[in-house]
């Protein structure tokens, strides 16, 4: 052989050689997609009450962003951003901005990851708006939607699973499932935290938890909304006081109960996410992949917490628009690991970082850039300095906007609402409180931005088509019942409860509760060990006037559960709280007032009780005691108006009843109904309905109504000594 053919050979090995190693160390990419979060709900981004023990230890390995934003706050615009590498208005059309063109939807970046050798792998959320016949499965090796409604899933074993742990359950199988000779891109995108919009009973209802973390936070105070000054609601313009962000503020958040459960409900949706990725980081480094693979940590969108009076996101303020991001690249040098940069991250730069880290060139249409450089610690002199935003998803209930933020200032312009016009000093007021768009001083700084966002626009397809109807209201903004928002009433002011031919609405056990003969109807066979409820879903009840004709088997038993609380931790479906009960064949007990789990007999049938401030009841006067026939149907109807609870069967008075106790009782919960522990029966419940009264109804005052002296105290439930004497007051 020739010394210069050698040399040829020699040269040709070490490619052969070079090639082989560069596609041995193509990292793998985990990608852990949360729903609806915000920064405020993480321990590493400052959160000292949440415990997410795994996340902030990927941010102290990694990188995290301060800055990271989406381009569009909503579920389906965000996640098709990262899918197509393209923002909203640009894979869309200025006709019809929410779907997906298929010439935007046809190359996805995980179908150029498996081009460059990887497989693929997507598990979770999809909700992507794409073209009619579109498989999304067709742009992954291995592809599963896994949805919410309900969050539980059915297990082969008759179990019940959170979706986040399916989700991460699929995850693993698919890293154990991984070729040796082959890097891989994960995709694991979670419902959580987004609540079940169509349950509307706080906690395990709005916002369902993997089960592993129960009972978390019950002993924590929980901080109210940062930005809860009404007055900061009653700032902001009429067309966003009246849109879904205030709606479904009295869904979550209006009541400081209802926060404090509904944010540790969140928590634990939070928690359940960082449980399931500390068990994934494990099965990672049991799989023995863990130093080649990047793992990133980010958010759809944010969400308001009930900051600013309002709920979800879709607004053009911070905690809408700013997401977590972490990046933890075991390849990074330690000096870097565990950096915090302020560098003005996107949503649409992820899709154009995985194909860096591929060794794939970014496709030139991508309007996202490389987050690689800031991950590795360098310089990234010439990164943004000014982002877009947009919003025009559900555009005839949400306000749609167009906007640029950068370090110092945000501009927003509605472009519905007459361009109704933002400023915002993010520096002097990073609150957003003060809008300088009206402000002399800052007309040259209003100009600019308004010049440099016509041009983005016009570099991103151009404006969007005029909308073709009006804005509509979603609620007044200071309703007089909370309940009433999205609910539908009659004539007389009724909102049905049950609409005689399904269960929608309601969550039950199916082999309790079913539709009978119009009517929604409880069975049992005898061997109930615990009482079995099905709870209405819509809202929760306050202040009330509750109509339902009633039906139940002799000897059989029942309750209609109102103002209650859900018990998880009895049962998914458990519910305990004031109860009107519903009991044939005994006078004695059929429509007192029941308190479920809590103080119990509150009133036996026909009397009339005042509870003092002790939480004693006292018997102040006698109600005529009649009888009820089974296997009949029978009107029930519940007043309850502040602490005052009435009780009558087919208009005959059976409770009355003055609350006192302000330590035991509750001015607001769900509506449920139950089989009981007995014999068996059927019970049945028709033409159900209800008129939500207004929240704000005074309590009648201990001073006002006193309990006359002599009055006997109520007789507890339970067996009793035989020389058992009721109290007498005083």
């Amino acid at each position: 052989m020739s010394k210069s053919l050698a040399l040829f050979a020699i040269a040709l090995i070490a490619l052969i050689r070079l090639a082989s190693s560069s596609h041995a160390e193509q990292p793998n990419i985990v990608f852990f997609f949360a729903d609806d979060q915000t920064t405020s709900t993480l321990g590493c981004y400052g959160n000292d009450v949440i415990k997410t023990p795994n996340i902030d230890h990927l941010a102290k390995q990694g990188t995290r962003f301060e800055n990271m934003f989406v381009s569009h706050s909503i579920c389906w615009v965000s996640r098709t951003t990262i899918l197509t590498g393209l923002t909203g208005r640009s894979y869309g059309t200025p006709a019809n901005p929410d779907q997906t063109r298929a010439d935007a939807a046809k190359v996805l970046y995980s179908d150029l990851l498996r081009d460059a050798g990887y497989r693929t792998g997507y598990f979770g959320k999809w909700h992507a708006k794409m073209p009619r016949g579109y498989k999304p499965q067709d742009h992954f090796d291995d592809f599963q939607a896994i949805g919410r409604n309900p969050f539980y899933k059915p297990q082969p074993d008759g179990s019940l699973r959170h979706e986040t742990e399916v989700i991460v359950d699929k995850g693993i199988e698919f890293i154990r499932n991984q070729p040796k000779d082959k890097p891989f891109a994960l995709n694991l995108w979670f419902n959580a935290c987004h609540a079940e919009d169509s349950d509307r009973r706080p906690a395990i209802g709005h916002f369902p938890w993997p089960r592993a973390v129960d009972g978390m936070y019950d002993d924590v105070q929980i901080p109210g909304p940062r930005l809860g000054d009404p007055a900061i609601f009653d700032a902001l313009p009429d067309f966003l006081r009246t849109t879904i962000n205030r709606e479904r503020y009295f869904w979550r958040w209006n009541t400081p109960e209802k926060y404090q459960t509904n944010v540790k409900a969140y928590y634990r949706m939070v928690s359940g996410i960082d449980g399931a990725i500390g068990r994934f980081m494990e099965a990672l480094e049991e799989a023995g992949l863990a130093d080649n693979t990047i793992v990133v940590y980010s958010a759809d969108n944010g969400y308001h917490m009930a900051n600013r009076g309002l709920a979800g996101k879709w607004s053009h303020y911070e905690e809408s628009l700013r997401v977590p991001l972490i990046v933890m690249d075991p390849r990074v040098p330690s000096a870097h690991q565990g950096q915090v940069t302020d560098k003005i991250a996107l949503n649409l730069d992820l899709p154009a970082t995985f194909l860096d880290w591929a060794g794939v060139p970014v496709p030139k249409r991508y309007h996202g850039a490389s987050l690689n450089q800031i991950v590795q610690g360098q310089a990234a002199d010439d990164w943004r300095e000014e982002s877009f935003h947009e919003h025009f998803a559900v555009r005839n209930r949400i306000p749609a906007f167009e906007g640029l933020r950068n370090k110092h200032y945000k501009y927003i312009r509605y472009i519905d609402q007459g361009n109704h016009e933002f400023l915002h000093d993010l520096q002097q007021d990073p609150n957003e409180l003060v809008n300088l768009a009206g402000d002399p001083k800052h007309q040259q700084v209003l100009n600019q931005m308004r010049q440099r966002l016509d041009q983005k626009v016009d570099t991103l397809g151009g404006p969007l088509d005029p909308m073709k109807q009006p804005l509509s209201r979603s609620t007044a903004p200071h309703p007089d019942a909370s309940a009433m928002v999205s609910a539908r009433a009659d004539q007389e002011g009724f909102v049905s409860v049950f609409d005689g031919r399904s269960l929608r609405g309601w969550s039950g056990d199916k082999k309790y509760w079913s539709v009978k003969d119009g009517a929604l109807t409880g069975v049992t066979d005898g061997s109930l060990k615990m009482n079995r409820f099905i709870t209405w879903k819509h809202s929760t009840v306050r202040n009330f006037d509750l109509r339902v004709k009633v039906k139940v088997t002799a000897g059989g038993n029942s309750g209609i559960q109102y103002r209650g609380t859900s018990r998880p931790d009895l049962g998914l479906d458990v519910v305990t709280g004031y109860q009107c009960d519903v009991v044939a064949n005994n006078p004695n007990f059929n429509g007192m007032l029941y308190e479920e789990k809590g103080r119990r007999i509150l009133s036996h049938t026909g009397e009339k009780v005042i509870v003092d401030p002790q939480g004693q009841p006292w018997v102040v006067e006698q109600l005529p005691v009649k009888s009820f026939a089974a296997d009949q149907w029978h009107d029930y109807r519940v007043l309850v108006q502040g602490n005052h609870h009435q009780h009558w069967i087919d208009g005959h008075p059976t409770a009355d009843l003055l609350d006192f106790d302000a330590a035991g009782r509750s001015l607001e919960g769900v509506l449920a109904v139950q089989v009981h522990v007995g014999p068996a029966m059927t019970i049945q419940y028709k033409d159900f309905k209800i008129k939500h009264l207004p929240d704000d109804l005074p309590l009648k005052e201990f001073k006002d109504h006193p309990i006359p002296v002599g009055s006997k105290g109520v007789r507890p439930q339970g067996r009793l000594p035989k020389d058992w004497q009721p109290p007498t007051y005083p």
